[in-house]
């Protein structure tokens, strides 16, 4: 069977918890980290510069990272939102980017993303104005 491939975005301690045991007992996961190009912003996902990477962070534990940046994370955001009806935050549409992205590469693996977030928090920006008429410029 083909190894399952994980992508973690947004962290959360039960949701840590629960994949560090499950890390623990199955050895063909892929770990795919998330991060933004150089020179984007994507709240929820970092690109940490070496000084100040947490402590928790384990590099020898993820295999591979991919970069998205915030014009796509936005434009998946709203994919997710128009198409699958979930309403989530622009680091879910950066995780969503990433996944289909290695979904390209692979075949027959499971890629699991989590959705950690939720987009209320962006409707005083633009971010779905295409879907709102009177949401902020």
């Amino acid at each position: 069977m083909p190894p399952t491939k994980v992508l973690i975005v947004d962290d959360h301690t039960l949701v840590r918890a629960g994949l560090c045991r499950l890390l623990e007992t199955e050895s063909d996961i892929e770990i795919v980290g998330v991060q933004p190009t150089d020179g984007s912003a994507i709240p929820g996902i970092r690109r940490w510069p070496a000084d100040y990477v947490p402590r928790i962070y384990q590099p020898q534990a993820v295999d591979r990272i991919i970069d998205v940046s915030r014009d796509e994370a936005e434009v998946y955001t709203r994919e997710l939102a128009a198409k699958e009806g979930i309403f989530s935050g622009i680091s879910s549409g950066g995780a969503l980017c990433a996944s289909l992205r290695l979904a390209e590469t692979v075949t027959g693996a499971h890629i699991v993303s989590i959705v950690c977030d939720r987009g209320d928090r962006y409707l005083s920006t633009s971010l779905f104005k295409s879907f709102c008429g009177e949401c902020p410029p």
